[in-house]
């Protein structure tokens, strides 16, 4: 799977309910999404930051996403939509969080969904649920397979770590903390890549059928990992050094 697809502007603008807008990656895609000329409209919830004009050329509707009540009275509002984006994660990752947000959240979204005649569905998943052992992971894969068997077009994005991830350290070695390295760094060895680009791949996914995996093609994810693998491994002295291994 190529993301080159991701640059292709569309001739088809779409009503797109969007999901985990303010996150980082959330941000992002609303920004390529707005760029691809979607009506994009992002269900998030109240705060004394958020405001009506919070996404340039993007609506925002205010509501509780835990809530399937609020979600299709404050987000569908009974309108059409062609497609549901979402990029909602557990702040957390623990239990009750993972299971909250990441699955029931979800499953939710996507009865609602259904019920509103959306035909598409696009998620942005992990690439650590191929071997899950943490909650959220459980949380993620059960959702996805629940979006698999969901008659829908769907869209699965299994993406590798964020460069933001990777530099969150920064400030505990500034702070005189050590940079955490597991193991001798290779298992946790990924492919960092950009809210930019990782945005603008999930928008692709709206327009691009050869990003849509259909009941044919069940059981598929697309995987965005562009570029090589950094490994952060432990060097002498017990400093951490980066190496750049090889894409596969």
């Amino acid at each position: 799977m190529t993301n080159e697809a991701h640059e292709a502007p569309t001739n088809t603008p779409r009503r797109v309910l969007m999901l985990g807008a303010t996150g980082q990656i959330g941000k992002a895609t609303v920004r390529a999404l707005v760029e691809r000329g979607h009506h994009v409209v992002c269900f998030v919830r109240s705060g004394p930051e958020r405001a009506s004009n919070m996404f340039d050329g993007a609506e925002v509707r205010f509501g509780d996403i835990t809530d399937p009540q609020a979600l299709a009275r404050d987000g569908f509002r009974g309108e059409h939509f062609d497609a549901v984006l979402s990029c909602m994660a557990s702040r957390t990752g623990a239990p009750r969080d993972a299971w909250a947000v990441d699955y029931q959240a979800h499953a939710d979204a996507l009865v609602a969904a259904k019920a509103a005649g959306v035909r598409q569905f696009v998620l942005l998943s992990a690439i650590c649920v191929q071997k899950p052992r943490l909650a959220f992971q459980h949380a993620k894969l059960k959702f996805e397979q629940e979006l698999i068997s969901s008659g829908l077009d769907y869209s699965i994005v299994r993406a590798t770590a964020f460069y933001k991830s990777l530099s969150g350290q920064v400030e505990r070695v500034k702070a005189g903390k050590p940079f955490l390295v597991f193991g001798d760094g290779r298992l946790t060895a990924c492919k960092p890549i950009s809210d930019a680009d990782l945005g603008a791949y999930l928008a692709a996914c709206i327009d691009d059928p050869a990003l849509r995996d259909h009941a044919a093609r069940a059981g598929r994810a697309l995987v965005f990992a562009p570029g090589p693998r950094a490994a952060f491994r432990a060097g002498a002295g017990g400093v951490a050094r980066c190496d750049y291994l090889c894409a596969v």
